[in-house]
Order: structure tokens, then sequence, then C-alpha cells
């Protein structure tokens, strides 16, 4: 019985997942007990079988994940290919918030009252989009952000020219600008068009489908939650507004996030099974925030973070999707 439950629905018919009542149907068809269902769930919850779960999955197919992965994980520790950082080095990451909609709702957004949550209209109309970029230096919690009407090389450019013509970054021994592998900066073409434009900057790429180890995307999640929603913005302007807004609000309060994940805790899994490999702890400002990461699906969503002013002033430990 529990190894028909370890197999693939489909193979036994035209289902795509398993319930209890199903497991135990086909079980009494095939001969192999007469158990009843209850039986049947109680010996599955012993083994922790739970064939009627499943999750988007996403398998390592970057075959220098490890070693990629281990050099961002460094960087987070101040280190770089065996030695520390000095002071003068910093290490920046980097990304694009791409397709933001400004969604104007056909009846106002009312305020909670007692009793009753906070309502915006489900009814909307589409005010077009715009993209927001952000790099965040890991180590001090200075953020840089600018709107930009889409993606590409050139509003890439433009964030980088805006870290690296201020101080501390333009007189920096190296920059590290973490990426993922965008098309505003994949490749060897970035590495050279980017390093040759500034002297100082050093270009790191994260494996392939491992934004999951950018810290930008930790920032992302809290400008979603905190200031994206509920989406209600009857032009780009007033999108634009509040995106930059929040970041002149959040550069009052940031806070490097405690970053735990480290090199070590990947050369110890050493093949295990990549569900068991991550579980970083990361702290935000507004507080803790626990981060489950399963192999390189995106941390996007699976966090939490205070979700009022108390939380803000009074946050100890939290995570999400």
């Amino acid at each position: 019985m529990k190894a028909l439950a370890c197999e693939l629905p489909a193979t036994h018919g035209p289902l795509s997942r398993f319930s209890r009542t199903e497991l135990h149907r086909l079980v009494v068809q095939r001969g192999v007990t007469e158990a009843s269902a209850s039986t049947i769930w109680r010996w599955l919850h012993d083994d922790a079988l739970k064939p009627w779960q499943q999750r988007s999955w996403i398998f390592i197919r970057d075959p220098a994940f490890a070693e990629k992965a281990g050099r961002v994980l460094d960087l987070y520790q101040r280190r770089f290919e065996g030695r520390r950082l000095r002071p003068d080095e910093y290490v920046i990451c980097a990304d694009e918030k791409t397709q933001l909609q400004a969604l104007g709702r056909r009846h106002g957004t009312l305020a909670a009252a007692p009793g009753r949550a906070g309502r915006f209209e489900f009814d909307y109309e589409r005010n077009g989009t715009l993209a927001y970029l952000a790099g965040w230096d890991v180590h001090h919690a200075n953020l840089f952000d600018r709107v930009e009407a889409k993606t590409g090389i050139e509003p890439f450019g433009r964030l980088v020219e805006q870290v690296i013509s201020v101080e501390p970054y333009c007189s920096a021994r190296t920059v590290y600008w973490i990426v993922d592998n965008g098309s505003s900066h994949a490749g060897r073409a970035s590495v050279e068009r980017l390093e040759t434009a500034y002297a100082n900057l050093r270009l790191i790429h994260l494996p392939i489908h491992a934004s999951w180890l950018n810290q930008i995307e930790l920032l992302f999640s809290i400008i979603q939650r905190k200031a994206l929603t509920p989406n209600d913005f009857d032009c780009l302007e007033t999108l634009a507004e509040r995106l930059l807004g929040f970041g002149d609000h959040y550069r009052q309060i940031a806070k490097p996030f405690d970053w735990t994940f480290t090199r070590d805790d990947l050369d110890r899994a050493n093949g295990q099974d990549v569900s068991e490999l991550i579980n970083g702890q990361v702290s935000l400002a507004w507080g803790t925030v626990a981060v489950s990461m399963v192999a390189v699906v995106l941390l996007l969503g699976a966090l939490r973070v205070p979700k009022d002013d108390e939380e803000l002033a009074d946050a100890s430990i939290l995570p999400s999707e």
C-alpha cells in the first residue's frame, strides 16, 4: 500500500493526485488490503506520507551551482577568493522588479473600521506598467532605487551609475555587484561592459534559477507587502511616487539583513536532497524573518514581515507563502 502511495497517480489512471478515498479505492481494487480508509490514513501518517500534497520544484541545472553560490555566500560573509574583504570593498545586490502595474480601482479603497478589515475594490482598470530598479549595500544597509519605464541594459546602467558616482563607492577599491541572469545583466558581455566602464566594479553572477540567493529579493518582498498591497494607483505617477517614497522611508530605518546561511552549510549538504539543504534565518530591519529556501525556488512570497507599526517597533520572530 505504501509503495502505491509513492507512485505517480497517473500510472494508475486519469488522476494527477491521490486523495485518501481514492488511494483506499485503488488498494482495495488491487487486492492489496481490505483495511478502511481511516486505517490507511494512519499507516501513511506513521511514515509521514502525504501523497495528496504536491509542490512546485526547480531542479538544479547549473553545473557550476556550488561554485557560484559559494562565491556569493562568501561575499555575504565579507570574504572573496579565500581572503577577507578590506574596509573599502563593498557588496551590492541589485535587480529589477518588472512589469509593476498601476491598477485603478473603480471604487475608492476604504480604511479599516471597528469590526471590519480595510476593503479595496476587486474591479479595476489598467493604467500602465513601470519597472523598479534597486541596489542594496549588503553590509551597510544603503538602498539605491529608481523607477524606469522598462528594464534593459540602459536602465540598469543608470542604476549602476547612480551607485558608483557617489561616495564611498566611487573611490572604493572594489564594488562587487551580485546579479541574477536577467537579460539586463546576463552573460560575459555584461561583465565586459560594466567592468570596462567602471574600473572598480566586479560583476558576480548567481547560478541559474538562484535569485533566492540575492538579498535584494528580501527588499522587494518588503516593498510588495508594505507599499504595493493593495494595488490601488490611478496612474503611473502615483505608483512611482509610492515606490520612491517608500525607498526614502526605508532608508531611515534600514539595517543589514542577518543572513546566516553560509558556504559551510552548502558544503555540508554534499549531495543531500536540496529540500533539506537550505534553511536560512534572515533578519529584517522590521524584525526577524525566517526564510525557507528550497532548492532554487525564489524566496519571493516566502517571507513574513511585520504587518503594522506596532510590529515595526516591537518585532521579534517571524515567515511565509
